[in-house]
């Protein structure tokens, strides 16, 4: 990275800070507006910028094509004061994270975390408000404040168990950089960089997603979700306590059984027409483009294909026609209170990539989208013993060393968040938010490998966790579990001849990122170096790694497979990987999904053989329990 990177950090972090102020009282700047940013300021200031919303991203991915296309740093950093003038804040924020994440010229620079950019969008409002009321009552400016977080229901609503897991800071963050990664808009003819198997990324992310949420519901004594299946029926309620400090309204409520709405020229029925098309589509085994043109929905292709149309993202072959049934679902559930805003009413959080993971429907509305993915998936033929094994390897025991063997502890962990950088509370002192999340215990894998050649192999090793029994206590079949299982890492070893004793720690997944830096430690320059980039941003929180279990201790397979990695590997674009440490979910920095495999391999297709039949000497099945300790 070049020796000015930290000179850049500081120049791009101050265009996050208290996002409601125009740049000339932020910064004391007159602004000439350039002609580059002409026809953009259409959703104007004040409103909420939906990341599913068509015309919020089609003004947004305008704003940040051309903030990619800025010839110079300087001009990067000039236009980005001009557009906060008058651009829609959260749009503006969107635009610069993403053109910030892909200019060659920003390698090095992190983005702050969303959550001290906008707050708002991750507590309580009561919480907020609580914190303002105490900093301006406390005399003493240089004192720091901490004030706890409030709660968001009670136990008279059962989904409330969960709100530790859909409110919790570090999935929302992840989803919202998720998707500044992907942006469904994104058009790599105008950015000269293309997205990998985008489609199928867009398809396994949000797929694991749903299955973590169902390992957590039955980690809290819960059924697993039903599936949204009905675009008529009566909704569950939900009040996510939240509100918007760019407009002051609360996100809308959703009260019990109320139903889905024509919004914006979007009817219902097109949601219907759109799925069965969709599925008509999965039936026949091809898409249609706009001239008529067939594509096979082949086993290698076909997942990425489905991935674009359902979404939809830029790369859909006929939008016109296939539509765009997953993102019109998030904003037509988002606006069943004020479908035609005669009140004026700010969205639901099912309208934001940050906030939507909030609301149990996302789940509901998430298994159904999968259930059309899985549609595709029953088509293909299971996979045979020679997609499966790996000749003259096998595991001979697989153990997770913690401070009990094949035992892991999780317990909730206090934390902060500083309020100080999105709210000028007029002091020195710091105010911060205090609230608890969920964590685990480190813990590693111990896995002994056979290698029964002659000869040096290379591996790949892949690790799933899924749960052993069902809500009703029965034993979960394995075609059924397969859904279930959350991918926990993914790495290669050099397999010698011989025994091979592999250690691996929980903390070097493939799934997971640590901490990222706060605001505060980026304003010192801590971290400003050529490997931290976007995707250092882009992955699951690690401690949320393992599902919550419970506390006289859940039951979980553990599940280890090791395959040819000179058959899973793809050549790179690049020499160097930047940034690969949760290619799970997110890929590599500009380059190739680095696995042939297709995700979630082996349990993306169905399995017709009972687990003692499926299982093969390069496979290893351990039951490992997750405790849940109240001690803090």
């Amino acid at each position: 990275m070049p020796a000015d990177a930290a000179e850049k950090q500081r120049r791009v972090l101050p265009l996050f800070e208290y996002c409601t102020l125009p740049t000339s009282t932020k910064f004391g700047l007159k602004v000439e507006r350039d002609a580059k940013l002409q026809g953009l300021g259409v959703l104007g200031r004040g409103r909420l910028f939906s990341s599913f919303q068509q015309d919020h991203l089609i003004e947004a991915n305008r704003l940040a094509e051309v903030l990619l296309g800025a010839e110079t740093f300087d001009e990067f950093v000039d236009l980005c004061h001009q557009a906060r003038d008058f651009v829609n804040e959260g749009l503006f924020v969107y635009a610069v994270s993403v053109a910030v994440l892909h200019r060659n010229d920003c390698r090095g620079i992190s983005l702050p975390p969303v959550q001290e950019v906008f707050p708002d969008k991750f507590f309580p409002v009561e919480t907020i408000y609580k914190a303002i009321k105490v900093a301006n009552a406390h005399p003493d400016k240089d004192d720091e404040i901490i004030v706890d977080v409030e709660a968001t229901g009670n136990i008279l609503d059962p989904e409330y168990n969960l709100a530790y897991y859909r409110e919790d800071v570090g999935i929302n963050a992840h989803h919202w950089h998720w998707h500044l990664v992907y942006p469904s808009t994104w058009n790599a003819a105008v950015t000269g960089k293309a997205k990998d198997r985008k489609g199928e990324i867009f398809y396994y992310m949000h797929q694991q997603m749903c299955a973590r949420y169902d390992c957590e519901r039955l980690s809290n004594g819960m059924p697993r979700m039903i599936p949204f299946h009905n675009f008529h029926e009566g909704l569950e309620g939900y009040s996510a306590h939240l509100s918007s400090i760019i407009n002051g309204l609360p996100y809308a409520s959703r009260p019990s059984g109320m139903s889905l709405q024509d919004y914006q020229g979007v009817g219902v029925q097109n949601l219907e027409r759109w799925r069965e098309r969709i599925l008509d589509a999965i039936n026949l085994g091809y898409v249609t483009d706009a001239d008529g043109k067939e594509t096979i929905l082949d086993e290698t292709h076909g997942i990425d294909i489905l991935g674009d149309i359902i979404e939809s993202s830029h790369e859909s072959k006929n939008p016109e026609f296939y539509g765009s049934l997953h993102n019109w679902g998030h904003v037509l559930i988002s606006n069943v209170l004020d479908p035609d805003h005669r009140f004026l009413n700010n969205p639901g959080v099912m309208d934001d990539a940050t906030t939507s993971l909030r609301d149990p429907i996302f789940y509901r509305w998430h298994r159904f989208i999968d259930d059309m993915f899985n549609e595709y998936k029953k088509k293909l033929e299971p996979y045979d013993p020679d997609e499966l094994g790996f000749p003259s390897v096998e595991i001979e025991s697989v153990r997770v060393a913690a401070h009990q063997d094949n035992i892991v502890t999780t317990t909730f962990e206090e934390d902060e968040l500083d309020l100080s950088n999105a709210f000028n509370f007029g002091r020195n002192g710091s105010v911060k938010i205090r609230y608890q999340h969920l964590d685990h215990e480190p813990f590693a894998y111990d896995i002994k490998i056979q290698n029964k050649s002659t000869k040096v192999c290379h591996g790949t090793i892949r690790i799933f966790l899924g749960p052993v029994f069902d809500e009703l206590g029965n034993k979960i079949k394995i075609d059924d579990i397969r859904r279930l299982m959350i991918e926990l890492d993914r790495f290669s070893a050099v397999l010698n001849p011989g025994v091979n004793d592999i250690h691996r720690t929980s903390r070097e997944s493939s799934v997971t990122i640590n901490k990222e830096r706060k605001f505060e430690q980026l304003l010192r320059g801590e971290g400003t170096n050529e490997h931290s980039s976007e995707f250092c941003s882009c992955g699951w929180p690690d401690h949320l790694l393992v599902p919550k279990g419970n506390d006289k201790g859940m039951k979980f397979h553990l599940f280890v497979i090791v395959t040819d990695h000179l058959k899973d590997l793809v050549g790179q674009l690049t020499d160097k990987n930047i940034c690969a440490d949760a290619v799970s979910y997110c890929g590599v920095k500009d380059d190739l999904y680095p696995d042939r495999k297709s995700m979630g391999f082996p349990f993306d297709r169905s399995i017709k053989k009972d687990s003692k039949e499926w299982l093969l000497p390069n496979m290893k099945a351990t039951e490992v329990t997750i405790v849940h300790s109240a001690r803090h």
